[in-house]
């Protein structure tokens, strides 16, 4: 069986693909037209997938969308309703869906693939997000908890995942939404919504949470399952123009103002303000990170099993997922594209399920997205750095070269094999540094990545050394939030001042662990670093510049390697110096 999932219209279109109950393909839509989060229809996503399995649409037994819009428009006229909202904001919203036709995907689906109505379908946005947890799991019986901002109604959801079926044992309606309270409070501290909220679990490690007591009595934890939120300082309607009101102002200040310098260093001209900032960041965090406990113990209790799997945009939040492991002891799968694009997965596995086939599967790598011959990349390359390019045949003289450049400090562009699905980098679209240089995060941020200074990065470590540097477990699962840099740990007291690069201010990392079974590739480069520099590491980051998607051709790599301060770019069998 064949089935096309997607997700479109409202942030991170994707595509995927599944057959027989295996996912083999997915990618993104910005990979393919650079406009990052792209919402649009996902028609480059979709081809891809179809060319990867050598399918035509009309070979598909089904395509499935990811949410149901009739029912979200239910959810915008039962706000004018409740609000209310004046005709003119109702009659404008209403006119941006039927004008984009966001209310029929089934139909555009139908007319871009040229297949039947009939075969397109659409589930509910939070089973597609459960479903893509459970279903990628390797679970066979599992707690599936899902949040986010909001789907058509839902905000969170518990299911039970047992024998390959799915049945939602709770959910929690909007206006209470965590994810809405860590988007309202990442647009609080000057950062976009549904971008910048990495960028407050970066900004939470230079603080203290001095506002948590009064942040936490927001929250009314209720038993047996959910939370309320006091909405008389936030603003979640449809209609919104921002989403805190003034009485979150007259509790914690004035708001961040979006491009505010950021330095807590003492003495610094910004330090009172940074540091004031950094504590709502910190606050924020440990209160989601509270209210996210309260709700996996809760699920647990109502199912009776500690597999659990996480999905929705708040999944993401990788400090959280760490405190889940440790503190109520789980045994925790969070799918690699948590978030919407993630939907499109899900929404493919719930179609075969419900067809009765066993689609249950480990997704132990998220390498499926698009890949590239040398010959392909050559042609790419054409001319463009023509003198300080070197084509190596065999890989390992390559990664010998590498490893040594590395090892001396230089930064290089990585571009090999499949790109992963999600928005890690995982050693196929990276950006790679040495971590025990003690400028070299500064250098990476200001000189390559054009971004804050404060934003930390991940390392990738050799899967069975991780334990050494970082504290993880020895014993490796693989499907390990840690093996999809999905998981905020320690770094080993011993090890902090000789990994400047990777230890973030408070003493974490974003740890991803490398399997030579999932990546023999980089985990031969990790290694060749090792023995050269006695830490078989590297820093890890997304490869692209602030502002832009991770890059998806040959053509992207080169362009941003020759636009930033890259010191070599490894594309394929090319190795490209500056």
């Amino acid at each position: 069986m064949k089935t096309l999932g997607v997700s479109f219209d409202y942030h991170d279109a994707a595509a995927a693909l599944v057959i027989d109950g295996k996912l083999v393909a997915a990618e993104t839509e910005e990979r393919f037209t650079r406009v990052k989060h792209d919402a649009r229809l996902p028609r480059h996503a979709m081809a891809f997938c179809l060319e990867k399995a050598g399918l035509h649409p009309q070979d598909l037994n089904g395509v499935v969308f990811y949410e149901q819009p009739v029912v979200k428009l239910d959810r915008i006229l039962e706000d004018a309703t409740n609000l209310p909202a004046s005709e003119q904001q109702l009659s404008a919203v209403i006119k941006t869906l039927v004008r984009k036709d966001k209310l029929f995907p089934e139909e555009r689906l139908a007319a871009h693939l040229g297949i039947s109505r009939k075969r397109i379908s659409s589930v509910p946005h939070h089973m597609s997000h459960a479903a893509s947890a459970y279903y990628c799991s390797g679970f066979d019986q599992a707690t599936v908890i899902t949040l986010d901002g909001v789907g058509e109604h839902e905000t969170a959801t518990l299911s039970l995942g047992k024998n390959g079926q799915l049945i939602k044992l709770r959910s929690q309606m909007l206006p209470d939404s965590l994810g809405l309270f860590y988007s309202a409070m990442t647009a609080f501290l000057g950062f976009e919504v549904n971008e910048g909220e990495y960028k407050v679990m970066g900004m939470a490690g230079f603080g203290q949470p001095d506002h948590f007591s009064s942040l936490m009595r927001l929250f009314q934890l209720q038993e047996p399952f959910g939370f309320a939120l006091d909405q008389s300082y936030f603003d979640f309607s449809s209609f919104a123009q921002q989403l805190h009101s003034d009485r979150l102002i007259s509790m914690l200040g004035e708001p961040r103002s979006p491009g505010t310098p950021f330095d807590t260093s003492p003495g610094s001209a910004v330090e009172l303000q940074s540091r004031q900032f950094a504590n709502i960041a910190a606050s924020v965090q440990k209160v989601t990170e509270e209210v996210i406990l309260h709700l996996v113990r809760q699920c647990i209790r109502i199912t009776g099993c500690r597999n659990v799997c996480l999905a929705g945009g708040v999944a993401l939040n990788s400090l959280a997922n760490t405190r889940i492991k440790k503190e109520p002891g789980v045994k925790l799968y969070v799918h690699p594209a948590a978030g919407d694009a993630g939907g499109a997965v899900g929404a493919a596995f719930l179609q075969q399920a419900v067809s009765g086939l066993n689609a249950r599967t480990k997704l132990t790598s998220s390498l499926l997205g698009n890949s590239f011959s040398d010959d392909e990349i050559r042609q790419a390359i054409r001319g463009k750095f023509a003198q300080q390019t070197r084509y190596f045949s065999d890989q390992e003289p390559m990664l010998d070269e590498l490893a040594k450049r590395l090892a001396d400090g230089e930064v290089i562009g990585w571009f090999q094999g499949s790109a992963e699905w999600g928005p890690r980098s995982l050693g196929a679209r990276s950006i790679l540094a040495n971590p025990a240089f003690p400028g070299m995060q500064l250098k990476v941020n200001e000189l390559v990545k054009f971004r804050e200074p404060f934003r930390p990065f991940a390392p990738s470590v050799l899967c069975e050394k991780a334990s050494i540097y970082f504290e993880v477990n020895q014993t490796v699962e693989p499907t390990d939030p840690e093996n999809f840099m999905l998981s905020v740990v320690p770094v080993r007291e011993t090890y902090r001042s000789q990994l400047p690069a990777i230890t973030h201010v408070d003493g974490t990392a974003r740890v991803h662990r490398v399997s030579r079974e999932v990546n023999p590739l980089f985990y031969r480069l990790l290694e060749k670093v090792g023995l050269l520099t006695g830490i078989p590491m590297l820093l890890n980051t997304s490869f692209n510049l602030k502002g832009d998607p991770i890059v998806g051709t040959p053509e992207d790599a080169i362009a941003t390697f020759g636009f930033c301060g890259l010191d070599t770019l490894a594309i394929g069998g090319y190795l490209i110096n500056k």
